[in-house]
């Protein structure tokens, strides 16, 4: 068989978008997936079925809680959670096909299977093997994700302690869930299942959620979540599970003493390690640090010739759209372009509600490098739409150079976060300042007002405030 140019193993949002863009630029091009849909982690088991659930999810706490104060009288709203859990799985499946159908549009390779590297030959051909056929590559792309961890001693078992792959696919409502990590995934599922009737315990060994994030982002989600019925046990360390006939009995340490709770379902949602078993790297010579990511160049070439890798394989936040745009980068750089990634302009977003969304630099980050720095900032209090809405809940929060005015951060809490972050994106990407942002147009009324309000408030010049 005639070499490929490029042979990408995994179909996630890295290697999908890896393939598409090496056949745009004329690459002959293979992608090796062991799955029987394309799409990875991310369509099948992770952030398309997990909205796909926020939103019905949100749908039916609407009608539950919210419908009678915009003057809708109706009977109490029944779940049907087969049907919910349906919708789902047909949101993800028109995603996977559309994948399947741009791949046959620009006659992309599928092979499916699990793939190992077998190194190259003579001629610089690295060797793919799938199924007992090889694959003759030029270069090879490694977009396999990432997989979930699991608590020491305390293995995933699929039915009690499972991990979210498994929590998106209840065929009931617990009545204890137990949420293991406050991160992005544990808070977005608990979110889920609190909505549909479950009572849901996050327990986060650390002093706050999200922690990575803006604290006074996190804090104001906390403050909400809670409001709405998820409860929290910050400073926690779950130290085992004994199963009994209702469920589970989750043993923990907090403040140096021992206590426990009753549930009848487990998430644990600590973190995400790449998953690289069953590739042969190490036997390749490819150089992984402790936490298992690849060392890659500024051409996301590991330390082995014509291999490279991108995504949750890699330094950085495991997120869909890093690895899109790190495999868009890569392959340009393979074709000769000089394409970078922006990742002081990486976004980073809970999809709770309200939604939280952040990027560029925390207050905490700033005064760490003690950077000169002034805030704006706005609550959605104070938004015509927001009121409208009957969603005031949050703020924006704009972080400018006290002396060059530049944006150096912008966090949202409140309505749609997810979409209004784009904009600040855009300015920080374009070395905008605040005042910059609080001169724009600003269609009224609209959620994105409470923006530029934030900007202006950088100097004092909010009106609304």
């Amino acid at each position: 068989m005639e070499p490929f140019d490029l042979v990408v193993i995994g179909a996630g949002p890295g290697g999908y978008v890896a393939a598409l863009r090496a056949s745009q630029l004329g690459m002959r091009v293979a992608v090796v997936e062991k799955r029987a849909t394309l799409g990875g982690v991310c369509l099948n088991e992770g952030c398309i079925p997990s909205k796909a659930l926020l939103d019905s999810s949100e749908h039916f706490a609407m009608a539950r809680d919210k419908f009678a104060l915009h003057g809708i009288e109706i009977e109490p709203p029944r779940l049907n959670l087969a049907a919910m859990q349906a919708r789902k799985e047909g949101v993800v499946k028109r995603l996977t096909d559309g994948i399947a159908y741009l791949f046959k549009k620009h006659k992309i390779t599928i092979v499916q299977g699990e793939a190992s590297l077998k190194g190259a030959d003579s001629a610089g051909l690295h060797g793919v093997l799938v199924n007992g056929q090889q694959l003759g590559a030029r270069r090879v792309l490694l977009a396999t994700g990432s997989q979930p961890i699991a608590l020491p001693g305390i293995p995933f078992d699929g039915e009690l302690v499972v991990s979210a792959r498994e929590a998106l696919c209840f065929t009931a409502v617990p009545e204890h869930l137990v949420v293991v990590g406050g991160g992005y995934i544990g808070l977005e599922l608990g979110l889920v299942w609190q909505r549909l009737g479950a009572n849901v315990t996050v327990v986060e060994a650390l002093p706050g959620i999200i922690p990575a994030s803006d604290r006074q982002v996190a804090t104001t989600l906390q403050r909400s979540l809670k409001k709405q019925g998820i409860a929290f046990k910050l400073e926690t360390r779950v130290t085992g599970v004994q199963r009994t006939d209702a469920g589970a009995i989750v043993q923990y340490t907090a403040a140096g003493e021992q206590g426990q709770l009753t549930c009848d379902r487990l998430l644990v949602a600590i973190g995400r390690t790449p998953a690289v078993e069953g590739l042969g790297l190490e036997q390749l010579g490819v150089v992984a640090d402790k936490g298992g990511r690849l060392q890659v160049d500024t051409d996301y070439q590991t330390t082995v010739t014509g291999i490279y890798a991108v995504g949750d394989l890699i330094p950085g936040p495991m997120l869909a759209h890093k690895a899109s745009e790190e495999a868009v980068a890569c392959v340009e750089r393979m074709a000769g372009r000089p394409s970078t990634v922006a990742y002081g302009c990486l976004p980073g977003v809970v999809y709770t509600w309200p939604e939280g969304a952040s990027v560029g630099q925390t207050e905490e980050q700033l005064k760490g490098a003690d950077t000169p720095f002034r805030i704006g900032s706005f609550n959605f209090l104070g938004n015509g739409r927001a009121r409208a809405m009957d969603e005031t809940e949050g703020f924006v929060k704009v972080l400018a150079h006290a002396e060059t005015d530049q944006i150096l951060g912008v966090h949202i809490v409140g309505p749609r976060a997810s979409e209004m972050i784009a904009e600040a994106v855009t300015a920080i990407s374009l070395k905008g300042t605040a005042r910059d942002l609080g001169a724009q147009f600003h269609a009224h009324p609209t959620l994105s007002e409470a923006l530029k309000e934030a900007a202006l408030d950088v100097h004092n010049e909010a009106l609304h405030a």
